[in-house]
């Protein structure tokens, strides 16, 4: 069991709050953080044990030197947070979308693992979570591949700059969170289904699944500057 503190930025639904709950069965002490507070507060009540709150919101950068303040001294840092602009067809993407994309997610990633640092143990760790769209040939994923493939880029290289802190990320495939809710429940179990087709565990994800691997990459003392894809196969058949 471990006593260690670790932080989840995006903590209060999908793989944040499944992670959060693996590391505290772990005996982790966890703070979890997210835009709502109501939210968060749910998140914390359904999870029990050693677990903290802190509202804050990633994109807004002026804030986040307060938020990990509010964090204090931590072991490892989690950036679990989604973003879902950017997407579609390469020809007709929304650049100002594409900006918002990149704002709250590869500069809100970048932004937290900077302000982190002052807080963060020597012998800790940073894992990130981008997505295999940074490592599969998906039309229609441009924008996103892009943002999330500026995550990815940055791991070797904080992983050598800030060492011996760890620095890793997780890719993860296609799960079953709420990032999907944007379909409507009668478009997202066909939308499933299809991704499923083409996966070679021939099904979705779960983020219980990506929690393990990124429970994996902040126990493990030898790993850094790896980025494990997590996806089911699903980038080998495209």
């Amino acid at each position: 069991m471990s006593s260690q503190h670790v932080a989840i930025i995006g903590g209060s639904s999908g793989i944040g709050l499944a992670t959060a709950a693996h590391l505290l069965e772990k005996g982790y002490r966890v703070t979890i953080t997210g835009r709502d507070a109501t939210k968060l507060q749910a998140a914390a009540q359904s999870l029990g044990g050693d677990i903290a709150t802190v509202v804050m919101d990633a994109a807004e950068l002026a804030s986040l030197a307060e938020a990990f303040r509010a964090i204090g001294p931590l072991d490892h840092l989690v950036l679990a947070l989604g973003g879902g602009h950017g997407g579609g067809p390469f020809a007709t993407v929304d650049l100002a979308d594409l900006k918002r994309g990149f704002e709250q997610k590869a500069i809100a990633h970048f932004a937290c693992a900077q302000a982190c640092l002052p807080y963060l143990s020597g012998q800790g760790s940073v894992t990130f979570v981008s997505a295999v769209s940074a490592q599969a040939a998906m039309p229609g994923t441009a924008g996103l591949g892009a943002i999330n493939a500026a995550i990815a880029a940055l791991v070797p290289i904080l992983a050598v700059e800030l060492k011996p802190i760890r620095v890793n990320c997780v890719s993860p495939g296609v799960v079953e969170t709420p990032w999907w809710d944007f379909l409507g429940d009668e478009q997202r179990p066909a939308a499933f289904a299809s991704f499923a087709a083409r996966t070679p565990v021939s099904r979705i994800g779960r983020p219980e699944e990506i929690a393990d691997a990124i429970a994996f990459l902040i126990g493990n003392g030898f790993t850094t500057g790896h980025t494990l894809i997590c996806d089911g196969g699903i980038r080998l058949g495209q």
